[in-house]
């Protein structure tokens, strides 16, 4: 495995923060640049557009992103076919531009009344590139990194692809009816299509990963809900809940991607769930980092969830004193080797305390 001996214990570690058994101290995701690694400029597509869609360049460009990194800590390789966060609303009608570092939805229905995603198109331009992309990728990996499945929104967030945020603002007031069926009708797809991704995947590795980086040695995904930050406690309790619980039941073990301050009044509404394994906090840019949210951290512990959070290096100390490490994983991007093994050993010499 790139940069990765000793992923089969690297495993185990992961299994560990999934049953909240890793007494010792949490797991780090650490990665920094590779020292002296000096990469060939790759040759690029002509457009934006096209070098999203490039499969050669793809997983070039992976491989090279790679094999500049160092892992430390729980840290492994990994990459996903990326399409950008609104790839599954695509497969029933939006379209999407291409920035540098993501893509968004363009070509919003009218109407919700007219849209169909009672059947997933198996000619869906996207849908059939999303599969070559997963193919070409898990074929090329060869134990050299782990893939995962590309990156899915259902639910309202697919709705957000399919109307725009505003427009679904009113749906709920005026078409509640017309949403809720779309959930669930789009929970139905996202139940296909993830299980044609993951076979597909399955058919190349032991294990599963996504875009947020933990290893399952059966398999697991993200779930979240961006478009909570927009709505209440009661309408979430009306339009989200009921599909996320489904979500829960399909995947059986999952992390909710919390994101951002807005969405923040409806955690306990979220560490009700009896499914859900843990919460991901996304404190957004521009806010304080992630020793900043101790409290909040604490809730979703007391609560006996698994923590996922990104750090900066100086959070690090405060966070492993308000703590405790079972089921806590914190990621970070250090500024260099040196960095992350200091962190490593930080956490390394670190001491299990009782939390009052």
């Amino acid at each position: 495995m790139i940069h990765c001996a000793s992923f089969d214990k690297i495993a185990l570690r992961h299994l560990e923060y999934w049953n909240l058994e890793n007494h010792d101290r949490p797991l780090l995701d650490l990665t920094a640049p590779m020292p002296s690694y000096d990469p060939r400029p790759l040759p690029r597509p002509g457009t934006l557009r096209e070098r999203w869609l490039d499969a050669e360049y793809m997983l070039k460009s992976a491989r090279a992103g790679m094999e500049g990194t160092f892992y430390a800590g729980e840290a492994f390789p990994s990459a996903f076919p990326n399409l950008g966060p609104d790839i599954f609303g695509a497969y029933f009608g939006c379209e999407l531009d291409f920035g540098e570092d993501t893509s968004w939805a363009v070509k919003h229905a009218d109407d919700i009344n007219e849209l169909d995603v009672s059947r997933l198109d198996p000619d869906n331009f996207w849908w059939k590139k999303t599969i070559e992309l997963t193919e070409i990728m898990a074929a090329d990996a060869r134990g050299d990194y782990v893939v995962g499945v590309t990156d899915i929104h259902p639910g309202l967030d697919a709705l957000v692809s399919l109307r725009g945020p505003e427009a679904l603002c009113f749906d709920l007031y005026e078409e509640g009816d017309a949403v809720k069926r779309l959930t669930f009708q789009l929970f139905d797809r996202f139940r296909e299509v993830y299980g044609c991704l993951s076979g597909i995947i399955a058919r190349h590795q032991r294990g599963a990963t996504n875009w947020m980086g933990v290893y399952h040695p059966e398999g697991w995904y993200v779930t979240s809900c961006d478009f909570m930050g927009m709505i209440s406690d009661a309408m979430t309790r009306e339009f989200v809940l009921p599909e996320l619980t489904m979500q829960l039941d399909y995947l059986k073990d999952s992390i909710f991607h919390l994101d951002g301050p807005g969405a923040l009044r409806h955690l306990d509404l979220l560490l009700a769930l009896p499914a859900l394994k843990g919460i991901q906090w996304v404190y957004g840019a521009g806010q304080p980092s992630a020793s900043h949210w101790i409290d909040v951290l604490r809730r979703i512990q007391q609560a006996g969830k698994m923590i996922h959070i990104d750090i900066l290096p100086e959070d690090l100390p405060p966070l492993l004193n308000a703590l405790k490490p079972e089921g806590v994983l914190f990621r970070a991007r250090c500024r260099d080797r040196d960095e992350a093994l200091a962190l490593e050993k930080l956490a390394e010499a670190s001491r299990p305390k009782q939390i009052f």
